[in-house]
C-alpha cells in the first residue's frame, strides 16, 4: 500500500531531503511545531505555504519544542501511524514525570528528592538540582551546604564517574562516552565518541523502551568506578546526528517505517 501523504516535523532539512528522495509520494514538512486538527479519525497537518490543511497519513516527528507537549497529545489522541509513537513521547516529555516511571522500572534506580520552587535545603554532601524539560546539560546545579530553589526540581546525589549513553534505534544500539568541561557531560564536545556497549546498561536500556512504549530511546548513565551504575534520566529525541553512522541508520529506519503497511 502506498500513503499518499506524510508529514516530517522537526527534521532539518539535510535529514528532510534524505527522505524526500526515497519516497514518492506527498510530503508537508515543518521544522517546527505546526497547526494540526484531527477530526473523525483523520489528522489534518498545516501547509508549507499558504493557508489551509491537508490530510496526512503518517508523521515522523523528531523535535523537543518549548510547548509541544499538547501537539504530542494531539498526536496521540489521533491514534495513527506516527515515528516514534505518540504514546511514547508523551510519557518522557516532562523529566519529572518520565524519571519517576523510569525508576519504577530501570534496574539502576537511586534515591531522588524533591524541591519546591522557593524552598531551601541544607546538606553537607554534593546534590544535584534538575528542573525543567530541556537536555543538553540545562537547568541543572550541584551544590553544597545552604541552597534556595528558583523552581520546583528533583533531588539527586552527586554521583561520581563516566558519564555514558545507551542509544537504541530499532533493532540496533550504541553506547556514547558522554563529555565536557566540568561536571556537565553531553554529546555534543568534539571528542565525544562511541565505546563498547556494557551488556547491563543496553538490557536495562531495552527494558525501559519496552514499559515505556517507545521506538526510540537514549537513556544517560554514571558507572562509578567501583561499576555501581545510576540511570540519570531518559532521552525521548536522542541526538541522531553526533555521528554518522547512526544519523544514517536513523533515517534508513525512518524510510523503512514510511513504506510499511
Amino acid at each position: 500500500m502506498t500513503h499518499n501523504r506524510i508529514a516530517i516535523i522537526g527534521l532539518h532539512e539535510q535529514e528532510y531531503k534524505y527522505i524526500r528522495e526515497r519516497f514518492d509520494g506527498l510530503i508537508i514538512w515543518h521544522q517546527s511545531v505546526p497547526k494540526i486538527k484531527v477530526v473523525n479519525k483523520t489528522l489534518y497537518v498545516e501547509k508549507m505555504q499558504g493557508v489551509g490543511m491537508l490530510p496526512v497519513d503518517k508523521i515522523i516527528y523528531h523535535g523537543i519544542f518549548e510547548n509541544d507537549l499538547d501537539f504530542i497529545s494531539g498526536l496521540a489522541l489521533w491514534n495513527g501511524p506516527c515515528f516514534p509513537n505518540a504514546y511514547g513521547m508523551l510519557e518522557c516529555r516532562l523529566k519529572i514525570s518520565c524519571l519517576v516511571k523510569a525508576m519504577k522500572y530501570s534496574k539502576f534506580k537511586s534515591a531522588r528528592g524533591f524541591i519546591s520552587e522557593g524552598a531551601y535545603i541544607n546538606t553537607e554532601t554534593d546534590l544535584v538540582a534538575k528542573w525543567g524539560n530541556w537536555h543538553c546539560g540545562e537547568n541543572k546545579h550541584k551544590f553544597t551546604g545552604s541552597w534556595e530553589s528558583s523552581e520546583n526540581a528533583v533531588l539527586e546525589p552527586y554521583f561520581e564517574g563516566e558519564a555514558v549513553r545507551v542509544l537504541n534505534i530499532g533493532e540496533r544500539s550504541w553506547q556514547i562516552k558522554l563529555e565536557g568541561e566540568t561536571w556537565l557531560k553531553s554529546i555534543h564536545p568534539d571528542h565525544v565518541k562511541l565505546m563498547e556497549i556494557d551488556a547491563e546498561l543496553l538490557e536495562d536500556t531495552l527494558a525501559l523502551k519496552e514499559k515505556i512504549e517507545m521506538d526510540i530511546i537514549g537513556n544517560d548513565y554514571i558507572v562509578q568506578k567501583d561499576g555501581t551504575k545510576h540511570l540519570l534520566e531518559i532521552n525521548h529525541i536522542p541526538d541522531i546526528t553526533r555521528f554518522e553512522e547512526v544519523r544514517l541508520h536513523f533515517l534508513n529506519t525512518v524510510v523503512e517505517w514510511i513504506h510499511k503497511n
